[in-house]
């Protein structure tokens, strides 16, 4: 890959690691959609497709939409035009078998993945990175104990998500589901390594060079 274009996308990583904040900076640079599940189920809901009625129907009655009917979702999506030119998917797959499921409608759809990016960080600098911030009370602005305190005076609040146990439940939940479709991936050829724990900038810098696209 020698350019910032055809760029088909999975980015993935624990939470925490950094995801939200490169995706943006991805996005920018690649200027391709950003295809999160939740915003992918709402979009195809409102405009009334039959796939996202039946999403919507289940929806609600609060059962779970099937992973069958999630990738007949994204297929639909990456189909349309402004996927042309690539899409970063974020949010999905989730599992193996959601991974190996979604491999196979996309060559039956005739699309492939051009990488897997996945950014890297360890569970207690992720522990550190969640657990000090604070939220500040009137504008939700988000500050860090150690890295980014608040100025004297100022209230700020803990949110519940952001404790230590929250955070551990949420780590073991990404390495008992998420973390096996790393391997996966890597067997294929798709994974692309970056550290997330290196400056932001560095990190974009970093993400643009294993995708062989130019900042």
């Amino acid at each position: 890959m020698t350019s910032a274009q055809a760029k088909r996308l999975i980015l993935v990583g624990p939470p925490g690691a950094g995801k939200g904040t490169q995706a943006k900076r991805l996005l920018d640079q690649l200027r391709v959609p950003h295809i999160s599940t939740g915003d992918m189920l709402r979009e195809a809901r409102a405009k009334g497709t039959e796939l996202g009625k039946k999403a919507g129907e289940l929806m609600d009655r609060g059962e779970l939409v099937p992973d069958e009917v999630v990738i007949a979702m994204v297929v639909e999506r990456i189909s349309e035009p402004d996927a042309k030119t690539g899409f970063m998917l974020d949010g999905f797959p989730r599992t193996r078998p959601q991974a190996e499921a979604l491999d196979t409608a996309l060559e039956k759809a005739g699309l492939a993945l051009d990488a897997v990016v996945l950014i890297k960080a360890d569970d207690a600098v992720i522990e550190r990175r969640i657990t000090g911030r604070r939220a500040d009370a009137k504008t939700g602005r988000i500050y860090h104990v150690e890295f980014d305190p608040p100025p004297p005076g100022v209230e700020v609040t803990h949110r519940s998500d952001d404790t230590a146990e929250a955070v551990r439940k949420r780590l073991d939940k990404y390495h008992r589901e998420t973390a096996p479709i790393i391997p996966y991936y890597r067997s294929r050829g798709l994974l692309r390594e970056v550290d997330g724990l290196a400056a932001p900038d560095e990190v974009s810098a970093r993400l643009l060079e294993v995708l062989g696209a130019k900042a």
